[in-house]
């Protein structure tokens, strides 16, 4: 990781709180998480990452008084998940060539990946299809994905 101008390293900041409401499991204000964090923070630095981390996905917030409370979705690995999601869909809104990048992606994926991408796309309510157990052994809608050649 590269270090910032402060000399955190990018992202250590919003691990730390995700960290925070993890340990806490419950929701906290802003100023519980400054608290938790040391109070070393400025107040709006905290509510900016907090914003942001909602932004992304990665917490949810509900109204507390005239603010908010932030709490993890799912646990620490769903708001990880939440942020990379985030960012590969940044990526691909990005580009030009949505369905160069996607392809790329998919031919560069594992096996196993490119399984565990299958069936969550045939688990997909989006789709209308409940997966191969919903179904009995019927691919997803354009057949499963082609194998990749490796």
């Amino acid at each position: 990781m590269t270090a910032r101008p402060h000399g955190r390293p990018r992202g250590a900041l919003e691990q730390e709180v995700l960290g925070c409401l993890a340990t806490a499991g419950r929701p906290l204000t802003p100023g519980e998480v400054l608290a938790g964090l040391g109070g070393q923070l400025a107040y709006t630095t905290v509510m900016t990452t907090l914003s942001r981390l909602h932004a992304k996905g990665a917490v949810n917030r509900r109204l507390s008084g005239r603010g908010f409370a932030y709490e993890l979705p799912g646990g620490p690995a769903d708001a990880e998940a939440s942020m990379t999601a985030h960012r590969m869909l940044q990526l691909l809104q990005g580009g030009h060539d949505r369905a160069g990048v996607l392809s790329r992606f998919v031919a560069d994926l594992s096996p196993e990946d490119e399984e565990l991408l299958s069936a969550l796309l045939a688990d997909d309510p989006r789709t209308g299809h409940g997966g191969p157990e919903a179904s009995g052994d019927e691919p997803p809608p354009g057949g499963p994905l082609p194998r990749t050649g490796r």
